[in-house]
């Protein structure tokens, strides 16, 4: 099994926190969204991954660094790390045609801006399946029509009148991901563009009027990394599993000083808690210091100074200086605000 991941963009949404890190990369509830997605899918698949494929951006913004994170991840869990570029943002389709070497074989795509909880047996008998999540207000999103047979039969994108209440989630298994390297490339070849960009879409559909049988794999959570909001969001309620699983949030070199912690938090290596109330739903990154503050249901990355702050539904990046009596704020690293 492969796992291919495209991860090329910028996260323009999540700006000013993808600014300095690609956003696949800002962790959620201690740990890199990619690195926490990748993860539960070989969770899910329940067998040996035999190699992950990562289609990077620009090198001068996923650089090096970013390599090596992403090769450790595929060690972790066994497999060979394989990364292709996209230098040209062309849509999905695209992406994965830049990884065109890897598309053989059984493999699932993700694309790397969401979270999933699931447990289910992925069914390997049909061509493809895939994941989705029952959602309220369907017309937000691209959803799959269903035959009586529950097959897939058709994908709308945010439907007007109602089609299914199943929502796309990015995350699809291919039996054989080459068949749809072959329809992508006829995509490509032939410049089927939809929305200014080669969609995967567009092979899925070319998939499915060959016969090919398509099903959906239903995640008990879906959780976006979107924007500031969603992902403070997704922050809160990725601890609440984490604690459910009994997984161990607070490091031992966690230094307190007339300091509560109220649970569930993340609290990394070394960060000092002072005159301090964190929590519930907190996540702080290593070598952080808080002084003089009550902080709940936020985000703090890395090596970040924050002091005399009331912070709810906060997001602030890494190496950052706070000093003052703000409230809702998102504060990209290196900044400086006293």
């Amino acid at each position: 099994m492969k796992i291919i991941v495209p991860m090329a963009g910028r996260g323009s949404r999540l700006r000013p926190h993808t600014l300095t890190v690609p956003k696949p990369l800002i962790p959620v509830a201690g740990k890199p969204i990619v690195h926490r997605l990748v993860s539960d899918i070989a969770k899910v698949l329940g067998e040996p991954i035999e190699e992950i494929a990562f289609i990077l951006g620009d090198p001068a913004f996923f650089g090096a660094d970013v390599v090596t994170s992403l090769e450790n991840l595929a060690h972790e869990l066994g497999a060979k790390a394989s990364i292709y570029r996209q230098l040209d943002p062309k849509g999905t389709g695209h992406a994965i045609m830049c990884a065109e070497p890897s598309l053989s074989g059984p493999a699932v795509i993700a694309y790397a801006d969401t979270l999933i909880r699931a447990d289910f047996d992925l069914d390997k008998t049909v061509d493809s399946v895939i994941w989705t999540k029952k959602v309220d207000n369907p017309s937000a999103y691209g959803v799959v029509n269903l035959n009586d047979k529950n097959h897939i039969v058709e994908l709308v994108e945010k439907p007007q009148e109602f089609v299914s209440d199943q929502a796309v989630i990015g995350i699809y298994y291919f039996k054989d991901v080459g068949v749809l390297k072959t329809e992508l490339q006829y995509v490509l070849d032939n410049d089927i563009i939809n929305g200014g960009e080669y969609q995967i879409n567009d092979g899925i559909k070319r998939m499915m009027a060959d016969g090919k049988v398509f099903v959906t794999g239903k995640v008990a959570e879906w959780m976006d990394c979107g924007n500031k909001n969603v992902t403070v969001e997704t922050n809160q309620r990725m601890l609440g599993f984490l604690e459910q699983d009994g997984e161990k949030l607070i490091s031992d070199t966690v230094k307190e000083e007339n300091a509560n912690i109220i649970p569930p938090c993340f609290i990394g290596e070394n960060v000092v808690l002072k005159n301090t109330t964190v929590g519930p739903f907190v996540s702080i990154g290593d070598h952080t210091v808080i002084e003089n503050s009550t902080v709940k249901n936020s985000l703090i990355q890395a090596h970040s100074s924050i002091k005399n702050a009331n912070l709810d539904n906060a997001m602030i990046g890494n190496h950052v200086k706070y000093n003052g009596n703000f409230e809702t704020i998102s504060i990209g690293d290196y900044s400086t605000l006293e």
